[in-house]
């Protein structure tokens, strides 16, 4: 702990530059430039660096690469790889900032910027705590990894999974993994609800306005499905409840979110004064974001919105639907005795006085990577920051949680290599 302690400044410096690099997402902005920062920092004190893009994953292109960085160092006898991954995309900006997003702003006690918290910390006190390890057991068994990886707000496909798709996480390569995601620094977070998104488009058939019965509007259509999610699939999902210590409390149930509504004609480009044109709607499109527990089956949670687009098809004169899946994750969540959380815990309870609390993340994050397509189980999320302050205008990671934060990590590689 006295060598983090020691790099407490370097710390900050470190989560600033970071942060001074607007690593946006959409579309995908600077990858390169933070991969290379981190890749010459780390290759002058000895580390062996890789740059990967991840042509042909979803986003990447000659305008928009996604660029990962992987670092490696191996100590002087064989042992075990501790891994610490973290994203370096940030999600936008958005309004009601009153410091410089890009910054780094540092001012009573606190970093602010936008993926300060979500999750430049964590990616800054990973570096530093494993920098502070090597400098107190050069000849540590095993090896270290620090990877910064693409698009983990966006889905981690272009980053995570397409490095596990590639053996990055393979478990006779790495041992123990910790994504060091802000969600307090006495909590150990053991992994995540489940998630399917799907499109639901109704049917319908253009007419003049003025004489609606001529044709059919898909808008009409699905009012009638929003009105049965109302009636029967909300009190449905309220009525699932999970043992997983999933936070908050109201994430304890099953949940769908209606992320977007689209139907007839398209907005007004900006600046357009004209009116709209009088046509009854022929297509109306939703998005839904289903969360699951993990006592549920994806089968059952796609079987069950199915069935309300037949009831619904059953009542209603002419209604034509099209439901089209756009992506799933299964839930995740690693065993508390697991080696990676056994050791994590008692760094908190040495470097804090007090043992941690296990909890669960109602969205999904790149751990559903490394479990599903690296098949390693042995993975936590355990960082420094507040949750509820990502995404958010002055978003900020406190500096002395940063510094906690890096000492149990740095406890972690003491248990597990030293």
């Amino acid at each position: 702990m006295n060598e983090v302690e020691a790099r407490r400044d370097a710390l900050v410096t470190l989560c600033r530059d970071l942060i001074r690099i607007p690593t946006l997402n959409p579309p995908g902005r600077n990858y390169l430039e933070i991969c290379e920062m981190l890749g010459a920092r780390l290759r002058e004190s000895g580390w062996q660096v890789e740059l990967i893009r991840a042509e042909g994953s979803p986003g990447d292109s000659d305008r928009w690469p996604r660029w990962n960085m992987v670092a490696r160092y191996e100590g002087g006898r064989p042992g075990d790889c501790v891994h610490f991954n973290s994203h370096h995309d940030v999600v936008e900006v958005g309004h009601g900032w009153t410091v410089d997003p890009f910054e780094g702003v540092e001012r009573d006690g606190r970093v602010y910027g936008r993926g300060a918290c979500d999750m430049k910390g964590g990616l800054a006190a990973s570096v530093i705590a494993a920098e502070a390890f090597i400098a107190a057991h050069p000849e540590f068994s095993g090896a270290i990894e620090i990877s910064a990886t693409a698009d983990e707000e966006t889905g981690g496909y272009g980053g995570v999974a397409y490095l596990a798709e590639r053996g990055y996480f393979d478990p006779a390569k790495v041992q123990h993994v910790i994504i060091p995601e802000p969600l307090n620094k006495d909590r150990i977070c053991l992994g995540h609800r489940g998630v399917w998104w799907a499109e639901i488009e109704t049917k319908g058939r253009i007419a003049h306005g003025s004489m609606p019965f001529l044709g059919d509007s898909a808008i009409r259509h699905m009012g009638a499905v929003l009105e049965e999610i109302e009636a029967t699939l909300y009190p449905a999902l309220a009525s699932k409840h999970t043992a997983m210590p999933v936070v908050p409390e109201g994430a304890r149930q099953s949940t769908m979110n209606i992320n977007s509504i689209h139907g007839g004609e398209r907005e007004p480009e900006e600046g357009s004064t004209g009116l709209p044109a009088p046509c009854v709607a022929d297509r109306c499109r939703i998005v839904i974001d289903r969360r699951f527990l993990i006592e549920e089956k994806i089968e059952d949670v796609k079987a069950e919105v199915g069935a309300l687009l037949e009831r619904v098809k059953a009542d209603r004169p002419g209604f034509d639907y099209e439901l089209r899946e756009l992506f799933e994750v299964i839930p995740s969540m690693t065993d508390e005795d697991a080696p990676v959380v056994r050791s994590t815990a008692a760094a908190i309870e040495k470097v804090l006085g007090r043992m941690p609390d296990y909890v669960v993340s109602p969205g999904t994050y790149d751990q559903k990577h490394i479990d599903r397509i690296g098949r390693l189980k042995n993975c936590i999320a355990y960082g420094p920051g507040i949750l509820d302050l990502a995404h958010q205008p002055d978003e900020w990671v406190g500096v002395q949680d940063m510094v906690d934060s890096a000492g149990v990590m740095a406890l972690v590689l003491e248990e597990l290599l030293a």
